[in-house]
């Protein structure tokens, strides 16, 4: 991790270099449309049921002429961690922790994380480099949805015991309220092209089961207010759309 924050400082620095030739002094108001990427590491309660997992979405935001940015963003996540495998489905599991599926033989089926968070996101630039002023450090703020479950994939589709309805009693399906922070830096230069930011999330979930009895337990989840925590390394492309303004001059790429 020490590694990976080393070159994030590398980077940022060398972005810095490129940005102070740049001859940009005005501050821009910039609608944007981007993509984004995120590594995920688990924490709270979500430590005990996956593992490390991708983000992968996109969003609009506005960055304004005083360098406040608002948006919006949706992510879905996935990941093949799933922690304690062995113990779920265990209701319909053998000895040797196989399902029999309806032509009596083991059944063929994979378990991966899935889900998604939605936000509503705001905050503010700070500019680092006199020469361009819409390219700095940005720090925001967000809140939103967040929801996860295990996803059962029945390869062959002949074990009717994870089909169906029968799949949601053992997807641990989860949801709530969540906030996030972001720190990071953004790049944006005179061309559509190359605009981007990169930066840490955090995210916290205060989420709650969905499904009111789990199959294999027989009982509801133990933890029914939890704190679901993903923090990430982020990555994304910016793409202007529109033209430049600043007061009452329009600008073109």
């Amino acid at each position: 991790m020490k590694k990976i924050i080393l070159l994030y400082i590398g980077v940022c620095l060398s972005i810095v270099s490129l940005g102070q030739n740049e001859k940009s002094d005005t501050v821009f108001s910039i609608p944007m449309i981007y993509f984004n990427y995120t590594l995920q590491f688990p924490g709270g309660d979500l430590v005990d049921r996956y593992g490390i997992s991708s983000g992968v979405g996109g969003g609009f935001q506005w960055k304004t002429h005083k360098n406040w940015i608002f948006g919006i963003e949706y992510n879905y996540i996935f990941g093949g961690d799933i922690k304690n495998e062995d113990q779920l489905m265990s209701n319909i599991k053998i000895d040797g922790g196989q399902i029999i599926d309806d032509a009596g033989t083991f059944a063929n089926y994979t378990t991966s994380e899935r889900g998604f968070h939605t936000s509503f996101k705001f905050g503010k630039l700070f500019p680092v480099s006199k020469s361009n002023r819409n390219s700095g450090i940005v720090i925001m703020g967000s809140v939103g949805y967040l929801q996860h479950r295990i996803r059962i994939e029945n390869i062959d589709n002949i074990a009717s015991q994870i089909e169906g309805d029968y799949e949601y009693g053992y997807d641990r399906l989860t949801g709530g309220f969540s906030i996030s922070e972001f720190i990071g830096y953004v790049y944006i230069g005179k061309t559509k092209l190359l605009n981007f930011y990169a930066g840490f999330e955090f995210v916290q979930g205060f989420t709650s089961p969905k499904r009111k009895v789990n199959f294999d337990t027989r009982e509801p989840d133990p933890i029914q207010n939890r704190m679901d925590m993903l923090n990430g390394i982020k990555l994304a492309w910016l793409i202007p759309i529109g033209k430049r303004e600043a007061a009452n001059i329009e600008y073109y790429y």
